[in-house]
């Protein structure tokens, strides 16, 4: 192993570990990183030696903060288009997780936020701990939730994953776990346990009952408890509606939950609605993925995107100037206009 390496990899018995290796930042994605995981994988799937991968981020504070974000910014006010050959190959490594033939164990411990739910929570076997915050922040940054979270977030239970799309609200272990985000809770303390008597399997069934040997039940999480407020708020077809029944339904935490709502970006949000809804009528991951590539590829061309990194990431004044600011302002068609197929340019998943 080369610690100066993005990406490093090690066996231990019959398991092959994938370490994301930048821990200054956060492991962040690039995409010399998405390259690096694909080709890896490739190896996996032909070598008989290899029974399982675990993906996990080195430095202690998580698994993955996301895309590198302030690559994304540079290269859309420099004109480049070197994101859109990032998220090409991305989502195509989304998809290769969702689909590969042998047990994907994420270890989702500390930060899990954007790219970093994106190859961990299409995996077979999900793993948080108490330390996990699992978000797809995307709104609040000019962005629609990608890398596969609107099929996701479309899939949990009542309105839950609307709210999370639409907030960008991180949760923890049993809010995870309620949202389909993550399978099981191990104790952060247990994980090098489970890493060592994972070495030991040898069969998908001797996997399984391992990790069911280190898991405990999850601390209580904070979903559960306003699922009432939240399914009858977020039912509603606009966002203008959400946040009306949020701010009339006498639940503080709604009326917050509104105020939050009003400070990101009114496009992202009208379209981030627009795609988790269309999401779960697709029925695939990969003509969710499809869909998502468009709508990333049309935000890369917008004015939010940039905007809100610059507030977000480089200038860090948390002012962003939305355009257009007011959700009244946002037109149907311009929402309609993210979903437009890309002629030649599609990624062309589901085709496959």
């Amino acid at each position: 192993m080369n610690d100066d390496e993005p990406v490093l990899l090690h066996t231990e018995g019959h398991i092959l570990h994938i370490t994301l290796n930048r821990s200054r930042a956060m492991n962040a994605l690039t995409h010399t990183m998405v390259r690096g995981i694909d080709e890896a994988l490739s190896m996996a799937a032909g070598d008989d030696t290899v029974t399982a991968v675990v993906i996990g981020g080195a430095g202690g504070r998580g698994l993955c903060a996301g895309g590198d974000i302030r690559s994304i910014y540079e290269d859309a006010r420099a004109g480049r288009r070197a994101s859109v050959d990032f998220w090409r190959d991305e989502y195509r490594l989304n998809a290769r997780i969702a689909r590969f033939p042998k047990p994907y164990v994420a270890l989702m411990d500390g930060i899990v936020m954007g790219g970093g739910v994106g190859v961990s929570a299409h995996g077979d076997v999900r793993i948080v701990t108490e330390r996990s915050r699992v978000a797809m922040p995307e709104t609040g940054i000019g962005f629609v939730p990608d890398v596969g979270g609107t099929y996701l977030l479309a899939a949990a239970p009542g309105e839950l994953g609307t709210h999370l799309a639409l907030t960008g609200r991180a949760v923890d272990a049993a809010d995870a776990i309620l949202c389909g985000l993550a399978d099981h809770f191990v104790p952060s303390h247990r994980l090098a346990d489970l890493t060592t008597a994972l070495a030991r399997t040898a069969t998908p069934a001797d996997l399984a009952e391992t990790v069911r040997g280190c898991t405990a039940a999850a601390p209580e999480g904070e979903l559960a408890a306003h699922r009432a407020w939240i399914d009858e708020c977020y039912a509603a077809d606009t966002v203008e509606e959400i946040i009306d029944r949020l701010v009339d339904s006498g639940v503080p935490a709604a009326k917050e939950t509104a105020a939050a709502l009003l400070t990101a970006s009114p496009t992202a949000l009208k379209v981030t609605l627009a795609a988790v809804r269309r999401a779960g009528r697709l029925g695939s991951l990969e003509a969710a993925l499809d869909q998502e590539f468009r709508v990333s590829c049309r935000a890369f061309t917008g004015h939010d995107l940039v905007e809100g990194v610059r507030a977000r990431i480089i200038d860090k004044d948390r002012t962003p100037r939305w355009n257009p600011a007011e959700l009244a302002d946002v037109s149907a068609a311009e929402v309609a206009r993210h979903f437009e197929p890309l002629g030649d340019q599609e990624l062309g998943l589901a085709s496959n």
